[in-house]
């Protein structure tokens, strides 16, 4: 098949870490041919859907792990499967790029889904599950944040669409910052912002369970850095091997099948403790790190699903 990616310059990853790579690594060894391009040449042209970027071909050294083949305009619809695959944060530029994947529908599969990617973004699909979350207010009021707060005391404070850990604060019942950091946020963007009480499990680690086409494949525990409340890898929490426990497989069995529904194979759920806390659709990542404790190639489970619903 005929595979184009649309993510963040490929140069700059970490082929040890990064999803999208090892979903193209397999992908070729597949057979399907590989093509690449950065969310600023997607493009709508007189009713086509076009891309501009490179014929690619990918290896596993660290600084030459991607061959690019001379700049091209493409039609996206001549693809069997289009990857949605850049980082957010979920602005416009993003949303706009969902609506333009959009319409390759019946010509091209897109990867996740880009209709409800746009509609199901990662903290807010969870709120269709308020009984498998913590207690949650999403508010760009200063007022209902403040009696949020009052009421649970412990809090974590975080941007609607941000992602990898950045701007995530821990404000405990001593804390005399939410004011300044409303101040902050609201100066430089229009977004609400997201409040749960805070889950002392965290301290355990923030478990990442991955599901393909809706069912659960496995997790990954990732632990905080020492002094750190935040347990994303990009912010230095560090991956662990961890089994699903039964409150792990009633999540999933709760979520799975509404991910099914809407097209979304690639979908990476976190969960404190007891509680799902996002539901994660743009470009969630984990993969390597689980099939290096699992030893269970994850990134072919993904593409028999893909292929399954290209067949």
């Amino acid at each position: 098949m005929k595979i184009a990616f649309q993510m963040d310059p490929i140069g700059a990853v970490d082929i040890n870490a990064d999803s999208s790579f090892r979903l193209a690594e397999e992908a070729q060894a597949r057979g399907h041919s590989l093509f690449f391009y950065t969310p600023d040449h997607l493009a709508y042209q007189e009713g086509r859907i076009t891309a501009r970027g490179h014929d690619m071909t990918v290896q596993r050294v660290q600084g030459d792990h991607a061959q690019l083949g001379p700049q091209r305009d493409v039609d996206l619809a001549d693809f069997d499967v289009v990857w949605l695959r850049q980082d957010p944060p979920f602005d416009m530029h993003y949303i706009t790029s969902t609506h333009l994947l959009d319409r390759l529908k019946g010509q091209a599969v897109v990867v996740n889904d880009p209709f409800w990617v746009r509609n199901y973004p990662e903290k807010l699909m969870v709120l269709d599950f308020p009984d498998l979350t913590p207690p949650t207010t999403i508010a760009r009021d200063l007022d209902t944040i403040k009696a949020f707060k009052a009421q649970h005391g412990d809090v974590i404070l975080k941007p609607l669409y941000g992602n990898g850990g950045a701007g995530v604060f821990r404000l405990d019942a001593n804390d005399r910052n939410l004011s300044s950091l409303h101040e902050l946020f609201t100066g430089f963007s229009r977004e609400p912002l997201i409040v749960q009480k805070f889950l002392p499990d965290v301290s355990n680690g923030d478990k990442r369970v991955i599901l393909v086409d809706g069912e659960a494949v496995g997790a990954i525990n990732r632990v905080p850095a020492p002094g750190e409340t935040r347990s994303n890898m990009h912010v230095g929490g560090r991956p662990e091997k961890i089994g699903l426990t039964d409150r792990d497989l009633e999540i999933c069995a709760r979520i799975g099948p509404l991910l099914r529904e809407k097209g979304q194979v690639f979908v990476g759920i976190d969960v404190i403790g007891e509680y799902l806390t996002e539901i994660n659709v743009t470009s969630p990542t984990g993969i390597q790190e689980l099939e290096r404790f699992d030893g269970v190639n994850i990134a072919a489970k993904i593409w028999h699903a893909i292929e399954a619903k290209c067949a």
